[in-house]
Order: structure tokens, then C-alpha cells, then sequence
């Protein structure tokens, strides 16, 4: 059976609109399938629709159908706050009104799409009962708005819609992602140490395991698998050392006691920390674990919604961990999926996973909404790796990351009272303006 590609590499697609302008009808007629439920009642789309599919030449996309902005009450505003989170890893937008409509709900979602530099094209629905006048045309020609007149129901202008998303979709879009092939060239080996636990899918490995295998044999390089009671032996059985040896960050300090000092050595949540975040900026927050007192307010994130297991990575080991390297007891908050707090200012800290389900674009909307806020965002696997005292080792494959994990180390060392070198700079620039 052929495996789909990930939703977290495909591009996303958002339809956003009022209630009732076609949205549902335009993700059935692009994609040939009742996907979405359609109905003269408005609000009909309560939580955002996903489809996967294959739009040429694009290649893998997810369209995501929200619900209406003008909702009202207590319900309408649980959706409004699910489509701004489908903004927030929209690709590209697609912004549904009615021929001859523009008002302030169209001027907000147009803000907020290009707050969030997401391309926009305008689908003008119903081109079959009114004609876009003369002046909305040319609004759209003034604002640069590429658009499409089309008639949903009967899929009417579909094709013309499907060219206007071609030309604005981010090129980098057309690229699948590297994850290891800039370590490993071709015809080189890297070990993979995959422990199986009871984390560990049943008859699967991971997502983000998985992705890691496909990136090596794209790239014409091989690769090892091995649990981590298994790495010793696989390592003897090489001809030469592997390019490089990749565990899963739980096992970080067997595999870094059974790994050479010569072989480089990372974790696949760090290896998606740089595919789907940011490996600096996440490094350099990991120097705040040094100034941690007890009492002191972490937040844990994870992007799956699984059901948590004995001795589960997010509320088990992580802040048995931490707390270890800390000498005290620390107050902690799991989240998961999409739920993600507002106001970020009780925490310390916020430790995030490797998001490999999600794009880079939500996982970055995050990282971006901490900066923000000016507090630190990390990653699983940089966080373990410097709990278990191997992370300058795990960052050695990324000079930049490393580079920046140690200046952030020696400016808490230095200036303790500080929240952090990056906050001090552009506080700084802020105020010399």
C-alpha cells in the first residue's frame, strides 16, 4: 500500500470567508469530492475541514474549509479563534466572498492573512447571479489581489482559481524538506537508534522517523536502524564509521556513551527542530534551564493529541528530568494538539515537540507569538540532550545553533537578572529608535 505524504509536508490551504459564501461548496468542486457539507443554512462548517490530495503540479496539499468569521456568540467565537488559528498555517489563503461583496469582514481577514505574510487570492463566488463591477476589479488590481470569478456549485472558474494558486505559492513549497542530506551524501551511511517502547506506534515507527529514512534514500545515502541495545554491535559491523548516528532523544545517554567521540550525534526531534522551527533560536532558549528555580512555571507542548502512556515523554520523563537538573520541584502544564495559551507571561519556559505533523509555518507561527512575548521556546530533544549533559555534542552538527547556545549560556552566567541576550538586544534597538 503506497503511504501519503504527511500532512505536515504538504502545503496548506486555507479557504476563509463569511458564512454562506461557498466555501464548502469551492473545497467540494476543487476537489471533485463531497467533502464538506453543504447547506443554505449559514454556519453549517462548524470546525475547520481538512482534505489531502494531489493538485498538479503543485503535488501534495491540504485544503483546510473554516468556518465563517461574522459568527456570533459564545460558539461563533470558538470558531472564529479555530479559523485564526487555520491562518496561522495557511501556505496560502484563499479568501471566499460573493461577487460584487466587500466589506469590513473581508478587510479583516485580508489583515490578518497578510499579518501573517500568507499569500492571498480572492475566489469571487456566484458569477452567475451578479458580475463583479468595474471598481471592485480594479480595487483588487490596486491592492495586487490575484483572484478568480467562479461559480462554485457547478465548478465554474475552478480551473482559473487553480492557476492563480500555482503562480503565489511559495516556491520553496515545490522543495521537499532536508532533513539529513546535507549530513549524509550519497552513498554514505547514518545509524538510526529507534528504541521500542511503549511510546513506540504499534507495527509502526514514528512520523518523524519515517521522514528521516525517506530524506536519506532521496539523497542516495543508506541507512542503519537499530534499537538502542543494538548500537554497539551495528557500529563494529560498519566498514567505516557512519556519516553520522541519529537517536531518539530519549536514549541520549547510552547512545552518547556507545557513540564514538569521532561520529557526530543528534535526535530526530533536533534534526525537526531546524526542518519545522527554528534549531537557533530553540538552542539558545535552552540556556534559561540555568537560571530555573523551583516553583518556577514550565509549559509543555505537543503538536499530537495521543493518549498519554506510562512514563510519557511530556509528563513523565521531561519534567522528571528538568527537575532533576534543577534540585527542586517545578510547576508544570501540558497542552496539546492546537490548545496553546494566550497569555504565555507565568511561564518560564515553554518546551515544544518536533512538530512533525505540523508545517513549518504553524509550528514557526508559535515560535514567533513566544518571541513575541519574550519567553523562551525550546525543543524536546534540545532540552533532554541538555539534561543528560550531551547537548555542545548534539549541536556540533549545527554550528550556528551551538554558537548561539553558548553565548546565551555565558550571558545568563553574566547578567542572571536579564531574561536572555536576543530580548536585551532588540530591547535595546527598540529603544534607540
Amino acid at each position: 500500500m503506497q503511504r501519503a505524504t504527511s500532512k505536515g509536508f504538504r502545503l496548506h490551504i486555507g479557504l476563509f470567508g463569511r458564512r454562506n459564501v461557498g466555501k464548502s461548496s469551492l473545497l467540494n468542486a476543487i476537489t471533485r469530492q463531497n467533502v464538506s457539507i453543504v447547506s443554505e443554512v449559514a454556519g453549517t462548517t462548524t470546525d475547520p475541514v481538512e482534505k489531502p490530495m494531489e493538485l498538479l503540479p503543485l503535488g501534495p496539499v491540504l485544503f483546510v474549509d473554516t468556518a465563517g468569521v461574522d459568527d456570533v456568540g459564545a460558539l461563533g467565537a470558538q470558531r472564529i479563534e479555530k479559523t485564526r488559528q487555520a491562518i496561522a498555517r495557511s501556505d496560502i489563503g484563499v479568501l471566499v466572498t460573493e461577487t460584487g461583496v466587500w466589506g469590513d469582514f473581508e478587510e479583516r481577514l485580508l489583515r490578518e492573512l497578510r499579518a501573517h505574510d500568507v499569500p492571498v487570492v480572492v475566489a469571487l463566488n456566484k458569477a452567475d447571479l451578479r458580475k463583479p463591477d468595474a471598481e471592485q476589479l480594479l480595487w483588487l488590481k490596486r491592492e495586487s489581489l490575484p483572484y478568480a470569478e467562479l461559480v462554485a456549485t457547478t465548478g465554474e472558474g475552478v480551473d482559473a482559481l487553480r492557476m492563480e494558486l500555482e503562480r503565489i505559492a511559495p516556491r520553496e513549497a515545490a522543495d521537499a524538506p532536508v532533513i539529513l542530506r546535507d549530513l549524509v551524501q550519497a552513498g554514505e551511511t547514518a545509524v538510526l537508534v529507534m528504541p521500542i517502547d511503549k511510546e513506540a506506534p504499534k507495527g509502526r515507527i514514528k512520523q518523524l522517523q519515517v521522514q528521516a529514512i525517506r530524506d536519506l534514500l532521496d539523497g542516495d545515502a543508506s541507512c542503519l536502524v537499530v534499537k538502542d541495545g543494538g548500537l554497539k554491535s551495528a557500529l563494529k559491523s560498519l566498514g567505516k564509521p557512519p556519516s553520522i548516528v541519529v537517536t531518539d532523544a530519549q536514549a541520549f545517554g547510552p547512545v552518547a556513551a556507545a557513540t564514538p567521540m569521532t561520529v557526530p550525534l543528534t535526535a530526530f526531534s533536533i534534526l525537526f527542530s531546524r526542518v519545522k522551527g527554528d534549531l537557533i533560536e530553540q538552542s539558545r532558549a535552552v540556556a534559561t534551564v540555568a537560571t530555573l528555580q523551583p516553583g518556577d512555571h514550565i509549559l509543555i507542548a505537543e503538536s499530537c493529541t495521543h493518549h498519554p502512556v506510562e512514563d510519557d515523554i511530556a509528563r513523565v520523563k521531561i519534567p522528571r528530568w528538568l527537575q532533576e537538573k534543577v534540585g527542586g520541584k517545578l510547576d508544570f502544564t501540558t497542552v496539546q494538539g492546537r490548545d496553546f495559551p494566550c497569555d504565555l507571561s507565568p511561564y518560564k519556559l515553554v518546551i515544544h515537540c518536533g512538530a512533525c505533523m505540523w508545517n513549518r509555518r504553524e509550528m514557526m507561527a508559535r515560535i514567533t507569538e513566544c518571541k513575541r512575548q519574550a519567553v523562551p521556546i525550546t525543543n524536546y530533544g534540545v532540552v533532554i540532550a541538555y539534561c543528560q549533559g550531551v547537548l555542545e555534542r548534539a549541536l556540533e552538527p549545527f554550528p550556528l545553533a551551538l554558537a548561539a547556545y553558548r553565548a546565551e549560556l555565558r550571558w545568563h552566567r553574566r547578567f542572571p537578572e536579564v531574561d536572555s541576550l536576543s530580548h536585551f538586544i532588540e530591547h535595546s534597538e527598540a529603544l534607540a529608535v
